[in-house]
């Protein structure tokens, strides 16, 4: 369809027809931030009663009493799974990608429009199914966000808990959701260049962004496959899963796994473009190795396809696969360390301006360095039997998620604030709101390490009636005190997100002196995004060349040298 042509028709319908049902790319990304942003309040709500249970198990919470070992599971399951699918992938994906690939690539609009609108009322669906399954009367979700059987299987329950089965249709349709989403990356991205913009001119979070969709539309087949095995074996008296009648409950986490260790990868490099694309502007020079960091991100979206196993060390399987998993494991984090090392050989020499943006990418940077870090301890066999059901792993996917999603996520938020509503975000506000989170974030986490170590087992209601556990006890209370900080920390952004969408000072086109293409239209862009379209000349990340008039040249300005290049 048409662009300007859909444009006319949302025009012509009005209020809902242009800021609900629309298929303006822009428009459809602020639905799912918005959506992604409720999503967050219910899961990480869900994660302070869980923190609370641990640190004060002998207390009732203010306003809802005894948690119980019942509820305990569902909010487990509950925090999971929205914070994993329902809040990650739609505020990186299905954010910031609907609303800045079309833009840095010089295109109007996604490729299929309607596909797009589709996408985001599917997930909408999935989030309404999801929320729904933690409130039927015969019991909700409560086999974890990894839905292991046969804890989520028939068989361990009297009679069929549609809590259970609601939760395989919510993440069934979000699976949909952002197959549709990922078809519309990729031939956006590939497609709808604009001319003079190839392969190795794109910007970094173009390239993150459709590497996460080919990861997702190549890993999420064998999960579909086992969530409609797992529904049969529920409903329909099937066995694919149930051991007493020949079923084999490792298959599942088999399926499982394979997409749930891509998937890692799905919400880490879009989290990965966005501190990539706020690096060089506010250091003021390129990109050190983007050829190096294209080729590594490649490499890594294919290497995540064989390391699904690590995470089954103690599950049962044949032994004689813990080493090539192991192997593979390490071979991972090859190529995720070029790119941390490229993003810190970015900072060498630059003329850093610790901005807003760039103290949350700094802090995305520092904290992903302890995740990696820590993530070799368990890619080894020996070691990770050790740590594999404590709060040892709690902490490291914290510190690898997190970072992409929480310090990455509000990088571009604050980065691509002007663009997205013409306003500039408070600097002061900002910086209060990254230093109480980065502190309070590393308060949470780091004491969940050392109970790791010391043993303290995770899943388990209630820890302190362990004697062995009770001297780790103190640190369950300084990782919750610290989880109220961090929730108080989010204060201060609220507030300033809502006065400068009103009151804010009016963003210039390029208030940050940005060169991709986004920077080049108004504050915020009209739809269709471009008139005329634009043609791209240079690299990204010009920034600082000699002789230049200054010290930023957009991805379209024409210079003496550039004309005669294209007059070649």
């Amino acid at each position: 369809m048409n662009v300007k042509s859909a444009e006319h028709d949302e025009h012509a319908a009005g209020f809902v027809r242009r800021y609900i049902f629309s298929v303006d790319h822009k428009v459809i990304a602020k639905q799912y931030m918005a959506l992604s942003a409720v999503m967050a309040l219910i899961g990480g709500g869900s994660s302070y009663l869980i923190r609370w249970q641990l640190a004060w198990p002998e207390t009732s919470i203010p306003g809802w009493g005894p948690i119980g070992p019942d509820n305990y599971n569902a909010l487990i399951t509950l925090h999971g799974t929205v914070m994993v699918f329902f809040v990650a992938m739609p505020f990186l994906l299905g954010g910031f990608g609907n609303y800045l690939i079309p833009l840095m690539v010089g295109a109007d609009d996604m490729a299929f429009p309607r596909l797009n609108a589709m996408s985001f009322w599917t997930l909408f669906a999935a989030s309404a199914v999801l929320i729904a399954s933690f409130f039927v009367p015969n019991g909700p979700a409560a086999a974890g966000w990894t839905s292991y059987v046969p804890l989520s299987d028939k068989a361990v329950y009297t009679g069929v808990t549609w809590g259970q089965n609601l939760w395989i249709l919510a993440v069934a349709l979000e699976f949909a959701s952002f197959l549709m989403g990922g078809v519309n990356f990729l031939v956006t991205g590939l497609n709808l260049r604009a001319r003079g913009l190839t392969l190795m001119r794109l910007p970094m979070l173009v390239w993150m962004e459709m590497t996460a969709a080919v990861v997702f539309l190549l890993s999420v087949g064998p999960l579909v496959a086992g969530a409609i095995m797992l529904l049969l074996d529920r409903v329909a008296g099937t066995s694919f899963f149930q051991p007493d009648r020949g079923g084999d409950p490792i298959l599942w986490e088999h399926l499982f796994w394979f997409f749930g260790h891509p998937e890692v990868y799905v919400v880490a490099l879009p989290g990965f473009g966005i501190i990539l694309e706020v690096i060089p502007v506010f250091t003021r020079k390129p990109i050190f190795g983007y050829s190096m960091i294209v080729y590594s991100t490649l490499a890594a979206g294919l290497l995540s396809f064989i390391v699904w196993a690590h995470h089954m060390f103690v599950s049962g399987m044949d032994p004689r696969l813990a080493s090539p998993f192991s192997i593979t494991t390490i071979m991972i984090s090859v190529p995720f360390a070029i790119i941390v090392f490229a993003m810190i050989a970015s900072l060498w020499k630059g003329a850093i301006n610790l901005a807003s943006p760039m103290l949350f990418a700094l802090g995305g940077l520092a904290t992903f360095i302890i995740g990696g870090v820590t993530g070799i301890f368990l890619g080894s066999a020996a070691s990770d039997i050790y740590m594999h059901g404590t709060y040892f792993v709690v902490a490291h996917f914290h510190y690898t998620l997190f970072p992409v999603l929480f310090f990455g996520g509000f990088a571009g938020m604050y980065f691509w604030f002007p663009k997205m509503f013409g306003r500039m975000m408070n600097e002061a506000l900002g910086k209060i709101h990254f230093w109480v989170s980065f502190i309070a974030f590393n308060g949470v986490f780091i004491p969940l390490f050392l109970v790791g170590i010391g043993g303290s087992p995770r899943r388990i209601y209630e820890l302190s009636s362990y004697e062995m556990l009770k001297p780790l006890q103190p640190f369950h209370v300084i990782a919750t005190v610290f989880a109220i900080i961090l929730l108080l920390g989010q204060i201060p952004f609220i507030v300033n997100f809502f006065y400068s969408m009103v009151r804010g000072p009016v963003a210039e086109k390029n208030p940050w002196h940005a060169n991709t293409l986004e920077w080049t239209v108004s504050s915020p862009p009209k739809h269709p995004n471009f008139s005329p379209p634009p043609r791209v000349y240079r690299d990204p990340y010009e920034y600082s060349v000699p002789g230049a008039a200054h010290d930023w040249i957009a991805q379209n300005e024409l210079d003496q040298q550039g004309a005669q290049a294209a007059g070649r």
